[in-house]
């Protein structure tokens, strides 16, 4: 898979790619990461990629011009273009695994006030990650760089990114580690008892009640299983009680 990053500030991903699980990725070949920096396409002779908005209002707008030739100059038939834009369709888990299909993966990072409308043509896809605004695309590209690389093939074991949050549309259950004891609070009793049945109906039961606590709307249109709804049942008893 390639990740190709449009931006003004390539030196935001210089950290990025030489870190941790992303470095190993890229130097086992299970992606090619790269960052073009589009203003070396403007044809302005100050070097500008920006310009007041028509219209009048504060800041400075993204020229079309520059970056309209950068993405036709990356792209190819296998590409898929995304801009980064707080108007796009939230990025979710499922979002991260349709991008990791892609043969080529192109991340357009915007400034300033925003993109010229006319950009909004040569783009396959606008994604945000929030109700909420950033300086600029590239903390974004980097968070979907991130969740999209650790689930190509080879880069983490596939269990380790199967029991994640958002997986199976539920939070993940709490995890635990040694001391077994420490400041007189101790891990359950079930997770030592090497009983895997009951290990996976415990995680099963306490990934719904975390859900419920914290992510109620994550269970709006949830079709729940029968162990499930036996569960929450036991869930909702035990709420009761207290």
């Amino acid at each position: 898979m390639k990740i190709t990053v449009l931006t003004l500030f390539p030196e935001f991903f210089d950290r990025f790619v030489e870190t941790s699980i992303i470095k190993r990725a890229i130097e086992q070949g299970h992606v090619e990461f790269s960052c073009v920096d589009y203003r070396q396409y403007t044809l302005d002779k100050h070097n500008h990629v920006d310009d007041t908005p028509c219209g009048g209002g504060a800041g400075m707008v993204l020229m079309c011009q520059p970056i309209i030739d950068c993405i036709k100059a990356v792209r190819d038939e296998h590409s898929l273009v995304v801009m980064m834009t707080p108007q796009g369709q939230k990025f979710t888990q499922q979002t991260a695994h349709s991008f990791a299909e892609i043969d080529h993966l192109i991340l357009l990072c915007g400034h300033y006030e925003g993109f010229d409308e006319r950009i909004r043509d040569y783009v396959d896809m606008e994604v945000s990650l929030g109700d909420f605004v950033l300086t600029g695309g590239e903390g974004a590209a980097m968070v979907i760089s991130d969740a999209v690389i650790r689930l190509l093939n080879g880069v983490i074991q596939t269990q380790s990114h199967e029991d994640d949050s958002f997986e199976n549309g539920l939070l993940e259950y709490p995890q635990y580690t040694r001391p077994i004891e420490y400041d007189g609070k101790k891990v359950p009793e079930v997770l030592l008892s090497g009983h895997h049945k009951k290990i996976a109906t415990w995680r099963l039961k306490e990934s719904l009640r975390k859900t419920l606590l914290q992510r109620p709307d994550l269970l709006e249109n949830r079709e729940f299983s029968k162990e499930e709804a036996v569960l929450l049942a036991e869930i909702t008893q035990e709420k009761q009680k207290k």
